[in-house]
């Protein structure tokens, strides 16, 4: 307070002296600090600034000057020694006060060439321009000056909107060019935004999967969008973006893939396995793709637990895939996610190519008899048993396991339906909003456009293709096995992608024989997919857990 009374008299008792014409003009535009205007009035400047002085308003000392401004200093106002030469000790005594250069908490009068006046001459309008430090609240001294000027009946000093000094056109568009999206994209930017482009017109033209592609697609545009903010992270400055607290909260955490899992239990109808035990061992073949792309990511030089992680991308199973990367490869869940949910919603791209390669015309037209009716009493037990099985067997594996099951027992206990509509519908939309935003995010540019990236889509793609191969021949053999009643088209809805493959089989089937219902058929497999990429995935946390 000490140093802004001293300062504002001291700007108060000069001002008279040393007027406008020897203050140097001031270019406003390149003054970082904020400013007061007074009006070019000497008189009616120095009594504004005594009467603030007299309310005992609160204002640190002035800025130190800044480089490339012409400011004058203590000296320049009053001398070497206060008047004519000499070493200066005080200055002049202004209404009884004695503004010695201690008042500014100078040690001697050597370093008065280091405190400057930000004082300042505009000629448009006409004003005195007093330059004050950021912490300063300028506003309560503008409108003190504004008020007493207006009182006095005289005009309150404004920068007019045509000064050439507070605005250019010529740096206005610049400004705007300068901050516009466009000068702020990058050409990874661009190339992800078409890529999120593809994929909106994948899910909205083609309607392959729209409910993961659409908001993957949406996610992907937000973070390659310039200024969005919406995948901000929290730090001390920022409360962080939406979709960062959807990515951290629900992937980093594994609370998503687990809900996922509650919602998918609670829409799966199990009677089609249990109608066709046998069908198991369709989806059991089908997790061959793990492993098989496990051994393949060693061998390209990713460690044991890398390797798991990327190699559940072959379960086609994206809530599976972002749970055990979270465990075991938190810094490639990204590109996992990504390669996971993008093979997922590209599954009728994908596998009806290997489908047909490996299976004859004859084959794909064979006619499944109708399957046998299941009892309540067995889709209750059928939850119950598989989970205390696994926490038995394999604890790891619970989590997903016991979400699933927990929701299918929602779904056939018949008592709670209110809950098993929730998880049906709400539950799982929201939350399959919340993921498929997040999992876009992970396409950013910086972080997607790599060899590592690559590595692992290529990677994913292969272990998905070597799963639907799998299971396809598994399908022949049981064909064989049974003398032909079995279609081998239904061994590709071993992969966990529900109830994707399962349209795909009826698909491909209904193409070759019109008459061929494979849906219900093919369900067997597609269910017990589910369960054996969960049990994949446990087994690979057991292994190379940390």
């Amino acid at each position: 307070m000490k140093r802004l009374l001293t300062l504002l008299l001291l700007l108060g008792c000069t001002l008279g002296a040393y007027g406008a014409d020897t203050l140097p003009q001031l270019d406003i535009d390149a003054v970082d600090h904020p400013v007061v205007m007074l009006p070019d009035n000497h008189a009616m400047a120095v009594r504004i600034l005594h009467q603030w002085n007299a309310n005992a308003a609160v204002m640190p000392a002035a800025p130190a000057g800044k480089a490339g401004l012409p400011v004058p200093t203590l000296r320049d106002l009053f001398g070497a020694d206060g008047k004519d030469g000499g070493p200066a000790k005080t200055a002049p005594s202004v209404q009884g006060w004695n503004l010695g250069l201690d008042g500014y908490g100078l040690v001697d009068a050597a370093e008065a060439d280091h405190l400057v006046f930000p004082l300042y001459h505009h000629k448009d309008p006409g004003a005195l321009i007093l330059v004050v430090p950021g912490t300063v609240h300028e506003q309560r001294l503008q409108a003190f000056v504004d008020s007493t000027v207006l009182a006095a009946g005289g005009e309150v000093p404004r920068l007019r909107p045509h000064s050439t000094e507070r605005l250019s056109f010529v740096k206005a568009v610049k400004t705007i060019a300068q901050s516009s999206g466009l000068a702020q994209l990058s050409w990874g930017n661009y190339a992800m935004l078409a890529v999120g482009i593809l994929l909106l017109y994948l899910g909205i033209a083609k309607g392959f999967e729209p409910l993961l592609l659409v908001p993957i697609a949406i996610g992907c545009v937000f973070v390659n969008s310039a200024g969005a903010g919406m995948v901000e992270p929290a730090d001390a400055d920022s409360a962080g973006g939406i979709l960062w607290f959807f990515s951290e909260f629900g992937i980093a955490t594994g609370i998503f893939p687990l809900l996922i899992f509650l919602g998918v239990g609670a829409l799966t109808d199990f009677g089609p396995l249990l109608a066709n035990p046998w069908s198991a061992l369709l989806g059991g073949a089908a997790q061959f793709g793990i492993f098989g792309s496990f051994f393949m990511a060693v061998l390209f030089g990713f460690d044991m637990a890398d390797a798991g992680a990327i190699a559940i991308i072959g379960g086609a199973d994206g809530p599976t895939s972002i749970y055990v990367a979270s465990k075991l490869a938190p810094e490639k869940l990204g590109a996992i996610a990504v390669a996971a949910y993008s093979y997922m919603a590209l599954v009728p791209i994908i596998q009806p190519p290997v489908m047909k390669a490996l299976t004859t015309d004859a084959e794909r037209q064979i006619m499944m008899t109708q399957r046998k009716p299941v009892s309540k009493t067995a889709k209750i037990i059928f939850p119950m048993a598989v989970f205390l099985m696994c926490s038995f067997l394999l604890p790891s594996s619970v989590p997903l396991i016991g979400m699933l099951m927990f929701g299918n027992l929602l779904r056939e206990c018949g008592v709670a339906d209110r809950l098993a509509k929730a998880a049906q519908n709400e539950l799982i939309n929201l939350v399959t909003i919340g993921l498929g935003l997040s999992v876009g995010t992970k396409l950013s540019a910086d972080k997607f456009l790599n060899l590592e990236t690559l590595g692992i889509l290529v990677l994913g793609c292969v272990a998905f293709v070597i799963g639907t191969a799998t299971g396809v021949l598994f399908g022949k053999a049981m064909c064989k096995i049974t003398g032909g009643k079995v279609n081998p088209l239904i061994g590709a809805a071993g992969v966990s992608a529900v109830p994707m493959a399962a349209r795909v089989v009826q698909n491909v089937g209904a193409s070759y024989n019109k008459r061929n219902f494979l849906l219900m058929h093919a369900m067997g497999p597609n269910v017990a997919g589910v369960i054996g990429s969960a049990v994949a995935a446990g087994i690979l946390l057991a292994l190379l857990g940390k």
